[in-house]
């Protein structure tokens, strides 16, 4: 099975370095036409007016390779930039395909000693910017019938990781966003997943040894990206990926316990607790409402018995 991308239209954010450069470059070694965004380079990249010259660079990469890109420098904080940068798109395209929400940024510290002005900052980029993105692309996916939009999560929002309340915060947020717009856009055939990748980039330089470095480089996340962007991709998916290594994370379900209501249940619940929370039989549920479907035929199923 060959993955290609010919005739699609995609949008990298954050693409003039790092990872999301790799993916740009991927996307356009394999056919599409890339649209690649960065406010310039600076490891910051979450404020200003917007630079296209890390963008560019990747551009002429993608054009000196034979591929077709152009450049953007808007920051995915600026709702009216983005929108420009989908019609930039749209202008010399005419569709939008694929879009890889990568442009990201780090403020750590421990939740005692970090700034409010630093998490806001945080969501904002992460979180905020994604939803930026989707939002101007969602009515050309939608009239188009067809639509790949590829989240950046992590291992911090999926797991926690020491200084990382802010950024882990916006990136568990981010895979709340998939579940409901994979709901959303399948009448559409708009598939929306989650990538939670391990690599080396321009934001966790002086974070790891060089022999850690070696190993995380971020051709290696690629592959997960590509699937998930795909003409066959799956919906709802949450791959994660490192040093060739590929995984899945599930947001799943216990099959619980019915514990009833009064004034003991907190009682109750406490003494049934490794009950409510044994693994076995556990389910990736379709949708937010399954819990209370569980919960309403646990509780029917115990008035039947009395």
């Amino acid at each position: 099975m060959s993955i290609d991308f010919k005739g699609r239209v995609a949008i990298v954010t954050g693409a003039g370095g790092g990872l999301g450069r790799q993916h740009a470059l991927a996307l356009a070694a394999r056919g599409a036409k890339v649209l690649v965004n960065d406010l310039g380079g600076a490891r910051d990249g979450a404020a200003g007016s917007g630079s296209v010259s890390a963008a560019q660079a990747v551009v002429d990469e993608i054009i000196a390779a034979g591929g077709e890109a152009i450049a953007n420098g808007a920051s995915v904080t600026d709702f009216t930039a983005v929108q420009a940068m989908a019609q930039q798109a749209l202008d010399a395209w005419g569709r939008i395909d694929v879009l890889v929400n990568n442009a990201g940024i780090l403020r750590d510290k421990s939740f005692s000693k970090m700034e409010l002005a630093d998490f806001q900052l945080v969501v904002d980029v992460h979180l905020m910017g994604a939803v930026h993105c989707c939002k101007a692309v969602w009515a050309t996916m939608n009239a188009q019938k067809y639509g790949r939009i590829v989240m950046t999560t992590s291992s911090s929002g999926l797991y926690g990781n020491f200084g990382q309340s802010n950024y882990g915060a916006a990136k568990m947020a981010l895979v709340g966003l998939m579940q409901t717009l994979s709901i959303e856009g399948a009448k559409n055939d708009i598939r929306v997943n989650c990538l939670a990748p391990t690599a080396a980039t321009r934001m966790t330089e002086g974070l790891m040894s060089e022999a850690v470095l070696a190993a995380l480089k971020p051709e290696a996340v690629v592959p997960a990206m590509l699937v998930l962007a795909a003409e066959n991709a799956p919906n709802r998916a949450i791959l994660c990926a490192g040093a060739g290594t590929f995984e899945a994370a599930h947001i799943t379900l216990t099959q619980g316990a019915w514990i009833g209501i009064g004034d003991q249940a907190p009682e109750r619940l406490a003494e049934q607790l490794a009950e409510v929370t044994a693994r076995e039989g556990e389910i990736v549920p379709l949708s937010g409402s399954a819990q209370g479907s569980n919960e309403v035929g646990q509780a029917m199923a115990n008035a039947a018995k009395t």
